[in-house]
Parts: C-alpha cells; sequence; structure tokens
C-alpha cells in the first residue's frame, strides 16, 4: 500500500507561483513513476506532468508546459511541481499519483494510488 500526501496549495494572484509538494510512503519510491493530475469544478480529471522513478523522464500537458515544472527527491519520498506564471485557468484541485514499478504516463487510469488533493486557486 502506497499513501501519498500533497500539500502547498492555496491562493494566489495571476502571473504568480506555487510549489506542490506530495509525500509518499509504504513502498520503494525511486521505482515508482510519480505524476500530477487535476480537476477543475464540472470537468474530467486532467494529466499535467510525470516524472519518471529516475527522474529522467518527464512529460508534461500542453497547457502547463514551459510554466510547471515536476521534480523528485527520491531520498526523502517526495515529488514536487512548481508553477510559474500561474493562470486562472489552473484553478483546481491538484492531485499526486503514484504508478509503481512502471514506466510514466498520461493516463489517470494507469496509476494505482493517489493523494486527497489540495486546491489550487489563481486569482485575475
Amino acid at each position: 500500500q502506497v499513501q501519498l500526501v500533497e500539500s502547498g496549495g492555496g491562493l494566489v494572484q495571476a502571473g504568480g507561483s506555487l510549489s506542490l509538494s506530495c509525500a509518499a510512503s509504504g513502498r520503494t519510491f525511486s521505482s515508482d513513476a510519480m505524476g500530477w493530475f487535476r480537476q477543475a469544478p464540472g470537468k474530467e480529471r486532467e494529466f499535467v506532468a510525470v516524472r519518471s522513478g529516475s527522474g529522467v523522464i518527464a512529460y508534461y500537458a500542453d497547457s502547463v508546459k514551459g510554466r510547471f515544472t515536476i521534480s523528485r527527491d527520491n531520498a526523502r519520498n517526495t515529488v514536487y511541481l512548481q508553477m510559474n506564471s500561474l493562470k486562472p485557468e489552473d484553478t483546481a484541485v491538484y492531485y499526486c499519483a503514484a504508478r509503481p514499478n512502471r514506466l510514466p504516463s498520461k493516463g489517470a487510469r494507469d496509476y494505482d494510488y493517489w493523494g486527497q488533493g489540495t486546491q489550487v486557486t489563481v486569482s485575475s
């Protein structure tokens, strides 16, 4: 069993920045692809970013590429999402997800474990 706990959400003005963290426990973190997804009110959950267990491979949604950066510190069992140049359309609940012993994927159904989410609100 993997447990994921997100933190760092909050309210920020458009153009500002936020950093999200996800602390993982329960298995070998370095073998897990770790992803971030988000869900806005009335919309389906969408892919944001993912990084491989080794940290070498990363994918980003087109909507956040160049603005968001996903990173991980395997020694601390933590994955991060640095969000810059935030826009009102980035407003959503952000979820951390784990895909044990697998390559990174953009599909939410490929992930086995999920955090409870953290709210990010970007004002205009």
